[in-house]
């Protein structure tokens, strides 16, 4: 089974360059997708062969998710089911035969950390949820997850210490996370490989100097780590400021 999920960082803005040719040439069994910035009929996508699922933002042209997968999920479900949370279009969980895909856009801490509470009161809530889950069956947890764990997985870590989605609290909810029983695929595979970045700013054509960090993931439940085949970037997929990053299970 293939897996690919990006950040689109809106996807009108890609569906006008390059969307339709890197879906396809992906040719991905779910193909999940973070920041949208839609609001439902703003955009016409048929995707042959594909069922959508949308999760909107209520603020207009904000945050998003969408996945798109092959065959009909069980069950889908928009959100965490919690009111705090549950405005910004940030989780998609689709309920297959035998795991749980989990889509999520984790918010930004943003400029001066000024939303750093409440992203620890959300990594909390989201982790809980997916141990629920996990309870049972397994779990993908794929998604802009806005946090490089390790200084390995971004370019510059000690001028980047305290800005957001490098900060100690940040990196040490990951920890937590992969502490409960899940695994980050791209370093099981590949421990000790730099410059493997999956987002770069538009300034100071960081993308072309490769000066980004590793913010996209697919996290796996600790008893999926022996079905995985692969785990890649795909930072020759241009469109955004992020690119695709994928997972390959062996069925």
């Amino acid at each position: 089974m293939r897996f690919i999920s990006w950040n689109v960082n809106g996807l009108r803005a890609v569906l006008g360059k390059n969307f339709r040719e890197a879906f396809e040439a992906l040719d991905a069994d779910f193909f999940c997708l973070q920041e949208t910035k839609l609001q439902e009929g703003q955009v016409e996508l048929e995707l042959p062969g594909y069922h959508a699922y949308w999760n909107y933002a209520e603020k207009k042209g904000y945050s998003g998710t969408a996945v798109f997968c092959r065959k009909e999920p069980l069950q889908v479900t928009y959100g965490m089911g919690i009111d705090e949370h549950d405005h910004e279009g940030r989780v998609i969980t689709l309920e297959m035969d035998t795991f749980f895909l989990v889509c999520v856009y984790t918010p930004n801490s943003q400029d001066g950390l000024r939303r750093l509470d409440y992203r620890m009161a959300w990594e909390d809530d989201f982790l809980a949820y997916i141990k629920r889950l996990d309870a049972q069956k397994p779990v993908i947890v794929c998604g802009d997850l806005n946090v490089a764990h390790k200084e390995i997985d971004l370019k510059n870590p000690q001028t980047n210490r305290r800005n957001a989605g490098f900060t100690d609290e940040e990196r040490g909810k990951m920890s937590t996370l992969l502490d409960n029983g899940f695994v980050d695929t791209f370093r099981l595979l590949h421990p000790n490989e730099e410059g493997a970045y999956s987002w770069w700013s538009y300034r100071f054509r960081a993308r072309e100097k490769n000066v980004g960090w590793r913010i996209d993931y697919f996290i796996v439940s600790q008893r999926l780590a022996a079905q995985v085949a692969e785990a890649s970037i795909h930072a020759e997929v241009m469109g955004s400021d992020h690119c695709p990053v994928e997972l390959r299970l062996a069925e």
